[in-house]
């Protein structure tokens, strides 16, 4: 494309992160324009069109797909609508950025990577975590060879609030959740891949809901080729504020991100020490989010994509889907068994975007 203009981008979904990925465009970034907005809610693509001085907001999506004056979309839609659009909006030569998960089965992952070549156009995946600076660092650190070699994995996410157990789709916390600690993992062990998983998922939040499908807490260990070990954890309702740390240990030493605290500030008083915490992923990953869009836009003037790609959310993918076979069977499971024959799974329901 003509490097001299902006990208013009279209916004599938209205939501919050579809919001801010809006705001993105519109104002973060010098290289996008946001052309066209597109939700089934017709006031909520209206409300974010006329904020962000959007001159396009339409209900289908598909209109955003098929208009030609339209360089890329960007996919923020429940979860398990994203396959398909990927698989439409490449096969109508756009750009695509898409948050995670990419797609719900390797069938449907293995359609939308193999779409996006079909078409010469590139495909990114919204692993935020890869961008957010101390996760940036350490992965130098780790390919550098500071650290030596890996030994020791950890990563984990603790959202602050439980509100409506209702609308958590069954195995959530592996596809929406925990989808970005295996690509945090495998991005923080370069050139390694997991071979094995042994997961644990209860109802502890909301034990009431168990029976309903419901698994808001959830822990996995994971072994890797090169013989590391990790683990991953996740739980829905962390009182304290929204937690998301990592940690690589290796031979030659140790690197941790992440801090819940929203400052470096500590209140030292008559109740007490004290520090703000983070509430939500929107101000803890905001620089990340912000970036990886960046990189997106260089992606689709460049037809290089730079950051987490289809394959690399198919990986992840298939992590998931181990745990899901892991808890159901309670016993490990080989990735080799996933990819010959993928869990049955029931359809999903309304995502937690």
């Amino acid at each position: 494309m003509n490097t001299n203009k902006p990208v013009r981008v279209g916004l599938i979904g209205a939501g919050a992160i579809g919001s801010f990925h809006g705001e993105s465009i519109a104002r973060r970034l010098h290289n996008a324009q946001l052309a066209a907005i597109a939700d089934p809610s017709p006031d909520a693509a209206r409300r974010l069109a006329d904020r962000l001085d959007c001159p396009i907001a339409v209900t289908q999506a598909e209109e955003i797909i098929a208009n030609p004056d339209i360089d890329a979309v960007v996919i923020a839609a429940p979860a398990r609508f994203h396959a398909s659009l990927v698989v439409s909006a490449a096969r109508a030569g756009k750009a695509v950025f898409c948050e995670k998960p990419m797609a719900l089965t390797l069938d449907e992952a293995d359609m939308a990577i193999e779409a996006a070549r079909a078409a010469g156009v590139p495909l990114q995946v919204g692993f935020n975590r890869r961008y957010d600076k101390a996760w940036a660092e350490a992965r130098e650190t780790i390919v550098s060879g500071e650290l030596g070699t890996p030994q020791l994995l950890r990563s984990l996410t603790r959202d602050p609030g439980l509100a409506d157990p209702a609308r958590v789709p069954v195995w959530a916390i592996f596809f929406e959740t925990l989808i970005h600690d295996f690509d945090t993992l495998r991005f923080l062990n370069p050139g390694s891949e997991v071979t094995e998983v042994y997961a644990l998922a209860d109802a502890l939040v909301r034990p009431d809901f168990k029976e309903r499908g419901l698994r808001d807490t959830a822990l996995v260990s994971l072994t890797f080729d090169n013989g590391a070990m990790a683990t991953a954890e996740a739980n829905f309702h962390a009182v304290y504020g929204y937690d998301v740390r990592g940690e690589v240990f290796g031979s030659g030493g140790m690197v941790t991100m992440g801090d819940v605290r929203r400052s470096s500030l500590t209140r030292f008083a008559a109740d007490g020490v004290c520090s703000a915490s983070t509430r939500l992923n929107l101000d803890l990953f905001h620089d990340g989010y912000t970036a990886q869009l960046a990189s997106f836009m260089e992606a689709v003037r460049s037809g290089m994509v730079q950051g987490p790609t289809g394959e690399d959310a198919r990986a992840a993918l298939a992590i998931a889907l181990a745990c899901v076979h892991s808890v159901n069977e309670r016993r490990p499971v080989r990735l080799a068994e996933v990819i010959e024959s993928p869990p049955v799974l029931a359809p999903y329901g309304v995502a937690r975007e």
